[in-house]
């Protein structure tokens, strides 16, 4: 029995700008995810590997082909389904975009607060057992200028995944981390995401961190140039 795929594209292309200034971005993207693969986005800067995040995370709307997430087709969704699809799905980017008047724990709490089904003690328990799941059970109460770069990248995957979220889309997470850093925080998502049976599609130029790829999906112009199996 094949399963069907946890993400499905077909045919997808995408504009930005209107009359004169539209764009053509995206162009005929036909890509199968399954559950539990992690998928890298490579490619030059500007060929649409960030674009393509978007759509898939419901951050836009996409607009000519086919993009179902979960099922759900995303292309012509109204702004409510968009919503819901973001629900499932957690967000690592580049700059942790960590709230600096917040401390690490109350930054993971956010990625609960669209999950009205669970109480406040269970929020604050399963965040502090997140940060302890990424080494940061000594920094609960930090604010993000008392941390590393690592370790603010660190609390940003533990909110990303505190929702135990099916898809975890992430744009860059290593690109302002040295090397060492960058290598942990991507072990780190790959255990956890092996632990929580969660799909990875992560946008990256860092060649260091390719190995921990199922799948290598190279993007130039807007187009997909060729997928590597690793």
């Amino acid at each position: 029995m094949t399963h069907k795929p946890i993400i499905s594209i077909d045919n997808l292309n995408h504009y930005f700008g209107h009359g004169q200034l539209r764009k053509q971005v995206l162009f005929k993207i036909n890509l199968e995810i399954h559950a539990g693969e992690i998928i890298i986005l490579t490619g030059p800067s500007g060929s649409g590997k960030t674009t393509l995040l978007t759509l898939v995370g419901g951050l836009r709307s996409p607009q000519f082909g086919s993009l179902q997430v979960l099922g759900q087709e995303l292309c012509g969704a109204r702004a409510e389904q968009l919503v819901q699809t973001r629900r499932h799905n957690g967000y690592i980017f580049q700059a942790h975009n960590l709230h600096g008047s917040l401390t690490a724990v109350q930054n993971v709490k956010i990625g609960l607060e669209l999950h009205q089904n669970i109480s406040a003690q269970e929020m604050q328990t399963r965040s502090i057992q997140m940060l302890e799941q990424v080494g940061l059970g000594n920094h609960l109460h930090y604010y993000p200028d008392k941390l590393s770069g690592g370790q603010k990248q660190r609390v940003a995957i533990a909110r990303a995944l505190v929702s135990y979220p099916q898809i975890v889309l992430a744009d860059e997470p290593t690109a302002a981390l040295d090397s060492q850093s960058g290598r942990d925080v991507v072990n780190l998502m790959q255990k956890l995401a092996k632990e929580q049976g969660c799909t990875i599609l992560m946008v990256t130029h860092d060649h260091r961190i390719l190995d921990i790829a199922d799948r290598i999906v190279q993007m130039e112009d807007g187009k997909l140039v060729q997928a590597v199996k690793m």
